[in-house]
């Protein structure tokens, strides 16, 4: 019932007022990049497509309003003495304030009579990254074609990334095992954020992530700053915004990805404290529950939500109680086949019952002791589960292609595994003088873990017994310590050091890395060309269920002392702008992996290969013996969206490569060799006074075919699961990849409601692309080629409104 009267309310208000001059405010907060420390009096200015201009001054808290602007694309101006001037693009909507932290830098030489600009678009918000980093925002997410509102996907479009599986958001860097990346939420590290999260992944099906609670956020790729460590190939540093502490607003969204809603809005006028609470559930399981058929009984069942309290202190302290979670659940049940079919995510012998979750929620404080000395710390417990259960099919097909089943369904595996996690991070970022910034803190993760799995002696007899693969569950944690300390030295106004040193130490393993040190240089070579270097020494853990694994027999692990797998990274870097919406830029890079975990006895298994798809990996006894190596290059020319359109087109060429315990040299199975994306857009103003918008948006991918051995059918017809040969390993490949996804959108804003409808087209050509090969009985090879995602058409319909306006100080 109230949903249906905040949908009336919306109605009316959108009704009421079409023929009205359609404005809203800007509102937020100016801080030092490095101390956030509030920049009182600094000047904002907003000129509008009629040259009129608004603008606002800071208060003593750094805060702002500036009323009354048009909605669309405006450029804000933002000036402070002593500190680079700055421009920040936003979009307006008429059913939402835009409310956004703008981070100045101090400047670092005075007496020269020049104009420094701040901040460029693009450019992360660590002060400290030099090299192969990108900010991202929440509009970006929504405005790529193909990107589905997920970050990883949205990232797989920039040189040097790209996704394995069309159906999942695993993320290869550089030609590194999706292993490699890792979240961070607030400073701490969080579980892997998917839906059907298989164990030891990163990625899955369907994020957790929503954007709507995202702030703007940065993804580094390489040669990444001290602070971050346990990764060999990429870190989501992500940022939870907060909620519109001046007026309560809703946001309703129904699409092909879930029905969802978020409410925002202040708790107390007095204090400026807000909330933000939202929730979203599987669309397709509603439909469902109420007789909709897909043609599929494997109805995928997930739901996730997100919150933020955020509290302002006294003396300028900040305290906030945040959380996110998902749960989902998918059953795979080919026993009610009658003709010969392939699911799109199971195998052809089995029923298979799964399901993961996972939840994360901690306190952040932040405080800003004066304009040099900036402290933040958070505490959060995470907890992550996967389960399943395998029942074997005993069925052959008869002279008319048809199923005949032998025996009902019978169990013959199953697991579970939990992990808890408790995390502590404090930092301290001191400047010294205007040249220095010194940034020191430490991690600590404190692991619990249960991991249970067992199958039969033979999978095909209900007679076998079972036999343990994990039962794992340690009475003691193990602790994962990680202290940095990073320095950034302004050398000159062109020329900028940034240096630091990374530890960790691993107990469950018993595993050190005591100094891996961090180097980048940055020169602006004029004011539109930069030129900068970066290398560093990064280790990682394995998944925590590589080391519980026990070998038949055994009722022990077998690897718990496996060491860290080491990289050395080494980028050069080259930019150019144009104008101040376009650039071109190019990475070289160069990294060499050792460590790496093999198999003992000689073999093509290497570590590097593993983490992509929704399969886990059964390893014999490891030893850090591998190595591997990636080298490529990187060319992107983009244009930001700005003048009602953007592009981008980026080019990859890279070589990916790994040595096994048998001295082999092979590609990985990530080494496609090139990529090639391009994407645009456009929008158009339509409506009465230009306040509606049509924007369509393209994207074009063209990549090399995944890799493939020679399959060994003997094994593979006993094991019941595709199994290759060392000989000739990741020698084959399949055709090239292509894929031509659309995006359209509409949006029609009314004085308090914006309305968005949205469709996305992800493979509109329906192109066949192979996905891999999967076992296949009672076919002549015992296999067949798995594709990727055909044509898949992804609506949704978004309201934005104001529900109340809160009580608004004279101060902003």
């Amino acid at each position: 019932m109230m949903i249906r009267i905040i949908l009336l309310s919306a109605l009316f208000m959108s009704l009421s007022g079409l023929t009205q001059a359609i404005t809203q405010n800007i509102r937020g907060k100016v801080v030092d990049a490095e101390s956030k420390y509030p920049l009182v009096g600094t000047k904002l200015k907003v000129t509008t497509i009629t040259d009129k201009t608004v603008g606002a001054v800071c208060n003593e808290n750094g805060e702002f309003v500036i009323e009354s602007v048009p909605i669309g694309k405006q450029i804000i101006s933002v000036n402070s003495i002593g500190y680079t001037t700055r421009e920040v693009v936003v979009i307006l909507t008429s059913g939402k304030e835009t409310i956004i932290t703008i981070e100045l830098e101090e400047e670092g030489i005075t007496g020269e009579e020049v104009v420094i600009e701040g901040k460029k678009r693009g450019e992360v918000s660590n002060e400290m990254a030099t090299v192969s980093s990108q900010s991202f925002s929440v509009e970006e997410t929504n405005r790529y074609a193909g990107s589905r509102g997920d970050p990883a996907r949205m990232m797989a479009n920039y040189a040097g990334a790209t996704g394995t599986d069309d159906s999942r958001n695993d993320l290869v860097i550089r030609g590194n095992s999706p292993l490699g990346v890792i979240y961070r939420i607030e400073g701490v590290s969080i579980p892997n954020p998917n839906h059907f999260a298989v164990a030891g992944s990163t990625g899955g099906p369907v994020s957790i992530l929503n954007n709507k609670f995202l702030d703007n956020s940065d993804f580094f790729m390489s040669a990444f700053p001290a602070e971050y460590g346990n990764s060999t190939s990429g870190v989501f540093d992500l940022r939870l915004r907060n909620g519109n502490n001046s007026n309560h607003e809703f946001t309703g969204q129904f699409g092909f990805l879930g029905t969802e809603v978020l409410f925002e809005g202040p708790l107390s006028s007095k204090t400026k404290a807000s909330y933000l609470i939202m929730g979203r559930y599987s669309t397709l399981t509603l439909m469902d529950k109420v007789g909709f058929q897909y043609g599929t009984d494997a109805v995928p069942t997930y739901g996730d939500g997100a919150f933020k309290f955020n509290f302002p202190l006294k003396k300028g302290g900040q305290l906030s109680f945040w959380g996110m979670g998902g749960a989902s659940s998918i059953d795979i049940l080919i026993s009610d086949q009658t003709e010969l079919a392939q699911d799109a995510f199971g195998e052809q012998d089995r029923d298979q019952y799964f399901g993961s979750e996972m939840l994360v929620s901690g306190l952040t404080y932040r405080k800003s002791f004066n304009r040099n000395l900036y402290f933040k710390a958070t505490v959060a417990y995470a907890q992550q589960g996967q389960f399943t259960d395998h029942r074997y099919i005993l069925r052959s097909l008869n002279a008319e292609n048809q199923w005949e089943y032998k025996a009902d369904p019978f169990n013959m595996m199953g697991y579970r595994y939990d992990i808890g996690t408790g995390s502590v991070y404090v930092s301290l970022n001191q400047k010294i003088k205007k040249k220095h910034v010194i940034k020191y803190g430490l991690n600590v993760d404190a692991y619990t873990m249960s991991l249970v799995d067992s199958i039969r002696t033979n999978i095909t007899d209900s007679t076998s017994s079972y036999y343990y693969r994990w039962n794992y569950s340690p009475s003691a944690p193990s602790y994962m310590i990680q202290p940095f300390i990073q320095w950034k030295y302004k050398i000159n106004r062109r020329l900028t050091l940034n240096a630091g040193v990374h530890s960790q130490y691993f107990t469950l393993s018993n595993s050190i890395s005591p100094a891996e040190p961090r180097l980048g240089l940055k020169y602006e070579v004029d004011d539109r060309s930069m030129l900068a270097v970066g290398g560093g020494l990064h280790s990682q853990a394995h998944p925590l269920y590589v080391y519980g694994y026990q070998l038949q027999g055994n009722t022990a692990p077998h690897n718990l002392d496996v060491d860290f797998t080491r990289s050395l990274h080494g980028v050069v870097s080259y930019s150019r702008r144009f104008k101040k919406s376009m650039i071109f830029k190019t990475e070289i890079y160069y990294q060499s992996l050792y460590n790496v975990p093999v198999e003992a006895t000689p073999s093509s298994f290497s570590l590097l290969n593993q983490g992509s798809g929704f399969a886990r990996f059964f390893p014999d006894t490891l030893v850090n013996e591998g190595t591997g190596r990636n080298i490529g290059i990187e060319f992107t020319v983009q244009k930001y969206f700005d003048n009602s359109f953007f592009f981008m087109t980026t080019t990859s060429l890279y070589d990916s490569r790994y040595t096994g315990s048998d001295g082999v040299e092979r590609s990985t199975d990530f080494n496609g060799n090139y990529i090639f994306n391009l994407l645009g857009g456009k929008e158009f103003k339509v409506g009465k006074q230009d306040k509606n918008t049509i924007a369509i948006g393209m994207k074009v991918t063209y990549a090399g075919g995944m890799r493939y051995g020679n399959v060994n059918f003997a094994m593979t017809d006993s094991l019941k699961e595709i199994v290759f040969l060392d000989e000739g390993y990741n020698e084959n490949r399949f055709r090239d990849y292509f894929r031509l996804d659309l995006k359209v959108n509409y949006t029609l804003n009314s004085p308090k409601v914006t309305h968005e409808f949205g469709l996305d087209l992800v493979n509109v050509l329906g192109t066949d692309n192979i996905l891999g090969l999967t076992y296949t009985p009672n076919s002549p090879t015992l296999t067949a080629e798995r594709n990727q995602l055909g044509f898949l058409p992804i609506f949704y319909y978004k309201i934005d409104f104001k529900v109340a306006a809160g009580k608004r100080n004279t101060d902003p």
